[in-house]
């Protein structure tokens, strides 16, 4: 969730702290940015991208985790044979691959990892984008405050017709196919 998104939360708790009258005064919206980013055909590609190497990390990943599987293996078939030093130069040694293995995962899946820095670097623009779209659609529309039901925060009620989502869209140029008016979710 990026900043501008936690400053609105932000304000819309202390909209929620304001004296009735006041509060009366406001007019408040939301968005399924997570809706507005899948409709998004930027989004789709990047997230193939995204799955794309995912998917050649995990393979090289498993990869390595079979090498260290096979070392073990060949270990346990032929520990008797081994005298007491070369047990334990093989148990180090598959503990190291072990290690390096776990060091592989985390630099391309940690919290840190890879795959982190590409989501943020790819998807960042994107969001940007959306972000721009929902504040044009606020200002245009009249609205003080716009929230994001997709993340952190939790909607008891919420009417259809505050649903900013498919304006948003259309802000981005993006057309979205409609049956029976209103939102296609």
């Amino acid at each position: 969730m990026t900043t501008r998104f936690l400053v609105l939360i932000v304000l819309a708790i202390g909209w929620c702290l304001l004296p009735p009258a006041a509060a009366a005064q406001q007019q408040i919206g939301y968005v399924d940015s997570q809706y507005i980013l899948e409709e998004t055909p930027e989004y789709a590609t990047v997230q193939q991208n995204l799955d794309r190497m995912a998917q050649e990390w995990q393979q090289e990943v498993e990869e390595k985790q079979r090498e260290v599987d096979e070392m073990f293996r060949e270990y346990q078939a032929r520990e008797l044979l081994y005298t007491q030093e070369e047990r334990q130069q093989k148990r180090d040694a598959i503990m190291q691959a072990e290690q390096e293995v776990e060091q592989l995962r985390m630099r391309y899946f940690g919290p840190e990892g890879e795959l982190f820095q590409q989501q943020e670097q790819l998807l960042k623009p994107i969001q940007e984008k959306v972000l721009v779209a929902v504040e044009e659609v606020a200002l245009n529309e009249g609205y003080d405050y716009v929230l994001d039901k997709s993340g952190g925060v939790v909607f008891m009620y919420a009417p259809e017709e505050h649903d900013l989502s498919d304006l948003v869209l259309e802000e981005l140029g993006i057309d979205i196919e409609q049956e029976g008016g209103g939102s296609s979710r």
